[in-house]
């Protein structure tokens, strides 16, 4: 069986893949393997986006000749048509990244970690069931706070861009089940355990 875990920031999904993996499932960071998949396709991302990044006066390269990834965050994430094109250069990796950790763990119950693994249909369509993590507003904004140790302006920022993460799982046609993280990590654990198991049943 192969699922997806996701949810908002700070609601507690890595949490929940931590519980599962107790339990014998294999997890695959969807987040580490775009840093992965980018440092593979760095030659395509310089090509494809130095010009824009002069134009802005931005340096995509440190000191040693790698990406600076977060100069390119910064030209590109204020600009969808920039940030579909990367995207599109680092999406096919990532893609090509997973299909060889699944079948590395052939036979083995499997999790997808990934906040937006909506943007990528063809892993998605391998997914039984999407396990959508979520918290409430303040609950993530505190813990993403002493977590992070982020400016309170830049949690606010990452919240926003993700008031749409639920519905966009919804129209992927795969079938959703919310965790809502309210209590305690024993209480989340119950939770987590009871959902399982109706995936189990339905699959």
């Amino acid at each position: 069986m192969i699922i997806c875990i996701t949810g908002p920031m700070a609601a507690g999904k890595n949490t929940v893949a931590s519980l599962l993996e107790k339990a014998g499932w294999v997890s695959v960071d969807a987040d580490k393997l775009v840093h992965e998949a980018i440092a593979h396709v760095t030659p395509q991302i310089l090509a494809a986006f130095s010009p824009a990044a002069e134009k802005a006066g931005i340096s995509l390269v440190n000191e040693d000749g790698s990406l600076n990834r977060r100069s390119l965050g910064a030209l590109i994430f204020t600009d969808t048509a920039l940030l579909s094109k990367q995207e599109s250069i680092v999406y096919p990796e990532v893609n090509r990244l997973t299909d060889e950790f699944i079948a590395s763990n052939t036979g083995r119950n499997i999790i997808i970690n990934a906040t937006v693994l909506y943007k990528i249909p063809v892993l998605m369509k391998k997914c039984s069931v999407v396990l959508y993590v979520t918290a409430p507003y303040l609950k993530r904004f505190f813990r993403a706070k002493t977590r992070d140790r982020l400016p309170c302006r830049q949690i606010v920022i990452r919240f926003h861009s993700q008031r749409e993460l639920y519905r966009n799982y919804t129209k992927t046609g795969i079938p959703v089940m919310k965790i809502n993280n309210t209590g305690s990590f024993s209480a989340l654990q119950k939770k987590t355990d009871i959902i399982i198991k109706q995936i189990a049943k339905n699959t």
